[in-house]
């Protein structure tokens, strides 16, 4: 028989993907949402929410596998929602005596200097890991995909901006990988035995300056975006900078930006030999991200016809 999985945060970017891809593989997948009469995507919506404990039994009941793929990022105190949110996934995992936990994390060395984005992926990972059922933890960077939002930050900005004057944080170094490669590794690890409790590292082919990564969407759209580093634009001075020429919230916008002082480069490739395979570059991976963007665009013109 196969296993009941349950995702967190179906509706979202990365769990749409492994949520479809569960369904495809056979898996039956229950749709964690907040609203299931809404919820269009692949398995079958159920109604629970991470922050109210008492939501989150019923959604467990006959789960083997439970995906954690949601965060708060968008709130000023998201450590604490995250934090608590972790400990009631943790407990209802707990007390359904599930199989696994498999939890989305950040990249980044845990050496006192992370920003409190990555130090709350990283204290989640904790959290979840202090309970009783075995966690496999995938590390990530930015991951390239449509409707990602560290994306879609890049890519509005070298699609809008003819030049850029830019903070130093454009010079630290990070480890990009496309979406079909990531939702491959977070389903990979489902069924393998020595994944249970095992902390894996992901990332693409290549290791990129984020001005690399700008520059290069542009080419592939025909452009060019010549740069400019100074360094008086501070964090704060940043998100305001996103805010006015992205479509981002200031407050995820500011999140997202502390983190990009933190080189993301993967150290250990072990997750490439547990689950090889070819990996899609930066460039196919940007082509990828527009096409879907633009199938997407007809999708939704056509749907207001």
């Amino acid at each position: 028989m196969s296993k009941t999985v349950l995702v967190s945060g179906a509706s979202g970017f990365i769990g749409s993907h492994v949520a479809a891809r569960l369904v495809e593989e056979g898996y039956r997948v229950r749709a964690m949402t907040r609203n299931p009469d809404g919820y269009g995507g692949a398995g079958e919506p159920v109604r629970a929410d991470v922050s109210d404990p008492g939501s989150l039994t019923a959604a467990f009941a006959g789960v083997d596998v439970a995906y954690y793929l949601v965060h708060s990022l968008g709130s000023d105190d998201f450590e604490k929602r995250d934090a608590e949110a972790a400990r009631n996934f943790a407990a209802a995992a707990a007390g359904a005596e599930a199989e696994r936990i498999i939890y989305l994390g950040g990249l980044g060395a845990d050496d006192g200097e992370l920003s409190a984005h990555l130090r709350s992926r990283r204290d989640v990972e904790r959290i979840l890991q202090a309970g009783p059922v075995p966690v496999t933890v995938l590390r990530a960077a930015v991951v390239i995909g449509h409707g990602g939002i560290s994306w879609e930050i890049t890519r509005q900005l070298a699609e809008r901006l003819p030049a850029m004057v830019t903070p130093q944080w454009v010079n630290t170094r990070t480890q990009p990988i496309a979406l079909p490669d990531a939702v491959r590794y977070l389903t990979g690890v489902l069924e393998p035995e020595e994944a249970r409790g095992s902390t894996y590292e992901i990332g693409g082919p290549e290791v990129l300056r984020y001005i690399d990564m700008l520059q290069r969407v542009a080419e592939i759209q025909g452009g060019h975006l010549p740069n400019v580093t100074v360094p008086l634009l501070t964090p704060r001075l940043s998100s305001a900078w996103l805010k006015f020429v992205t479509d981002v919230d200031e407050e995820t916008a500011r999140n997202l930006v502390d983190s990009m002082s933190n080189e993301v480069v993967v150290k250990d490739d072990a997750i490439t030999r547990l689950l090889p395979g070819e990996l899609i570059g930066y460039d196919e991976a940007v082509r990828l991200a527009l096409a879907d963007r633009e199938s997407a665009g007809q999708h939704d013109r056509a749907g207001s016809r």
